[in-house]
């Protein structure tokens, strides 16, 4: 793989992720509720997935992926339904209390990791996705693994920066407001966890 091949490739995904999707609106939510450091083990779970998805995609697994509609159905609406279900409990939780520390402890890292590889799994048509990227930019005349191992960790490094980007600032913005506003927080990451439940059914939808 060339130098320039590369970098188009990288320009390619970059475009690909100039509007935040799901993962990273999870991540935005993550961060506002729970701070930064703790919201990268969500960017970890995501990523996590990712790499199983640019795994399976490398190794021709995308067409057995696609012929199994029913289990590709019941893995997709069951992180909805989870997303969901966390977005509400949280909504809830900040009405419960007139402070944030009573009112709603922090998630557990593995808690939040799960978050973020639960919204990736929820996807399992990133394989395809990964499936019709590659081939674009692989020389067939070039060891196909090394080629591959080149572009996925090429992705998970630019979707992890985006990760970091978007949590870092909502972060610095959850900081800046005052205490007697950290249930609001609270609320407006309930809402985010919902909205990305509803963006990955909807996306569901349009492609089945």
């Amino acid at each position: 793989m060339t130098l320039e091949i590369w970098l188009l490739y990288i320009g390619t995904i970059l475009l690909f992720m100039s509007t935040p999707g799901p993962s990273h609106l999870l991540m935005i939510s993550v961060s506002m509720s729970n701070g930064f450091k703790r919201s990268l083990a969500t960017a970890a779970g995501d990523l996590a997935a990712n790499a199983i998805q640019i795994a399976l995609a490398g190794f021709g697994l995308a067409a057995i992926v696609m012929s199994s509609r029913y289990g590709f159905a019941v893995v997709k609406w069951l992180g909805v339904a989870y997303l969901a279900w966390i977005g509400i409990k949280t909504i809830i939780a900040s009405f419960n209390g007139q402070n944030r520390a009573s009112a709603i402890p922090q998630a557990s890292l593995s808690s939040l990791w799960l978050r973020g590889f639960i919204t990736s799994a929820a996807n399992p048509k990133a394989v395809v996705f990964f499936a019709a990227l590659f081939p674009q930019f692989i020389d067939s005349q070039q060891p196909l693994l090394t080629q591959i191992l080149i572009l996925g960790s090429t992705y998970i490094v630019v979707d992890g920066m985006f990760l970091a980007t978007y949590g870092k600032g909502a972060s610095w913005i959850a900081q800046k407001i005052s205490e007697h506003s950290k249930n609001w927080i609270e609320r407006v990451s309930g809402f985010g966890l919902v909205v990305t439940a509803i963006l990955l059914g909807l996306r569901s939808n349009s492609q089945e």
